[in-house]
């Protein structure tokens, strides 16, 4: 087999210059005739000594890193066969790893909300493809220039129709120890939100500079995470704000069903802090005590496994995002109850949905648009009040729905983008079917229908019937 030097040249590629040796892996510079972006190979360091995890570790990645696509992965340009020479070409992400990042850290809170929502939004982009990484942590997070978050070094990775070759042959807990989530440690590598829990960890890194559970060198030390909690980052840098404590705290739960579900949902939380519900775990200000912790560790000595769906993206569609456009006039309180209606069906099926109620005040141009109503009350004011009376009649707790008023002069492109910008899964709205409003409001739901990123559903009221038609894309 051939071993990695300069100027050796491989189906096409040539390499250039070393540019890291790592304990597992060289990564070398190279060119190719076919190709201007520049690119970087990844070669296994396979010694004569005993290297299964790491040549099943590289096959893995062989596996998953072709069926990638999007902005949070490198693309790959060339694998390579172990009966010659195993590598992975990729383009290559300028820059370094965000490690150097973290070891600045503690971090501004709008540099860590920052970061922690680029993050998830890149580990939102790896599920929806059916992989979980179970190896997150700074190392393996890069930024491109335009501030994408890519996620590289998949060799720990499960990806949901494919084998699980790690499983197959090893039988040890897998992932970096100051990451690695509980299920992880019960050899569980099937579940999602096993990557929340890093990203919890990491965000608690960047917020207070401090490991939630240290750096424990040897898998006794992580069995410790199945019943014992971090200290409140709060304690540590008390500027950190309540909310901010609530999603950490949120994401590094040891049940996972108490975890957010979806690391869109998390993200969702990040961009809207202000309409996060404080528990409990947002106000702590010490660690469990002692009868909590050793209550907790008597149940998790017979956990031997935590429940978890199918698939990974069952677990997404446990877990959606959905965004409901609610026309407010009085003359829709009828359209405004069949939403209601539906919302309240879609719940039954996807009883673990967030809901983003949305409502457009059409503008003009800036400046010439009325803000008070007829009684002197703030429109966008009055609206939320509407809305939330609204919304009151879905029976949710306050940490699954949010409300937000838009103010653009083209109520389509507004939710379409509100949409976009929060990765919401599924779009319900209303569209009015009396002949003289029609022609405003239809526009608008057509142009949602036809742009829309996700799934859309209508209901339009029917004049001629009592009941509704929905048209769903």
């Amino acid at each position: 087999m051939l071993r990695p030097s300069e100027g050796l040249e491989i189906d096409g590629f040539k390499l250039g210059a070393c540019l890291h040796q790592g304990g597992f892996a060289t990564i070398w510079d190279v060119t190719h005739p076919l190709y201007r972006t520049p690119m970087v190979m990844k070669v296994p360091t396979i010694l004569d000594g005993y290297d299964g995890p790491t040549i099943v570790g590289f096959e893995v990645e062989q596996m998953i890193m072709p069926r990638l696509v999007g902005q949070h992965v490198p693309r790959v340009m060339g694998v390579g066969d172990f009966s010659v020479m195993p590598y992975i070409v990729t383009e290559r992400i300028p820059g370094k790893s965000l490690l150097q990042l973290f070891k600045t850290a503690p971090l501004p809170v709008s540099d860590v909300i920052e970061l922690a929502a680029r993050m998830a939004e890149a580990v939102h982009a790896l599920h929806k493809q059916h992989v979980v990484h179970l190896d997150l942590k700074p190392d393996n997070f890069l930024r491109r220039e335009t501030g994408e978050i890519v996620a590289i070094d998949f060799g720990l990775s499960r990806h949901d129709e494919l084998p699980d070759l790690l499983a197959e042959e090893f039988t040890i807990p897998m992932g970096t120890f100051p990451y690695i989530s509980p299920e992880q440690y019960l050899r569980q590598r099937d579940d999602l939100r096993s990557d929340l829990f890093a990203l919890g960890a990491m965000i608690y890194e960047l917020a207070t500079g401090k490991m939630p559970f240290g750096q424990p060198e040897r898998l006794k030390g992580v069995r410790k995470r199945l019943w014992r909690d971090p200290v409140p980052p709060r304690v540590l840098v008390p500027e950190i704000p309540d909310w901010l404590q609530e999603i950490i705290l949120r994401a590094l739960e040891v049940d996972p069903n108490n975890r957010y579900q979806s690391a869109s949902q998390m993200l969702f939380d990040l961009s809207h802090p202000n309409q996060i519900k404080i528990t409990a775990r947002g106000l702590k200000t010490e660690r469990d005590g002692f009868w909590t912790v050793f209550r907790r560790r008597r149940k998790m000595r017979k956990v031997r496994r935590f429940a978890a769906p199918p698939t990974m993206l069952s677990q997404i569609d446990r877990a959606p995002i959905l965004m409901v456009a609610v026309d407010l006039s009085p003359e829709m309180e009828e359209l405004a109850h069949r939403l209601l209606t539906w919302v309240q069906r879609m719940l039954v099926i996807q009883p673990d949905s967030r809901v983003a109620c949305v409502n457009v005040i059409k503008t003009a141009r800036i400046g010439l648009d009325p803000t008070t109503t007829d009684d002197g009350e703030n429109i966008h004011v009055a609206r939320l009040v509407t809305l939330k009376a609204w919304a009151e009649k879905l029976d949710l707790p306050e940490e699954r729905l949010t409300y937000t008023i838009l103010e653009h002069s083209d109520p389509g492109r507004a939710l379409l983008d509100y949409a976009a910008n929060n990765h919401v899964d599924h779009i319900l709205m209303g569209a009015r079917g009396h002949s003289s409003t029609r022609r405003f409001l239809g526009s608008v739901s057509s142009q949602v229908i036809a742009e829309a990123p996700c799934s859309a559903t209508v209901i339009r009221l029917v004049q001629t019937a009592s009941e509704e038609e929905a048209a769903v894309i």
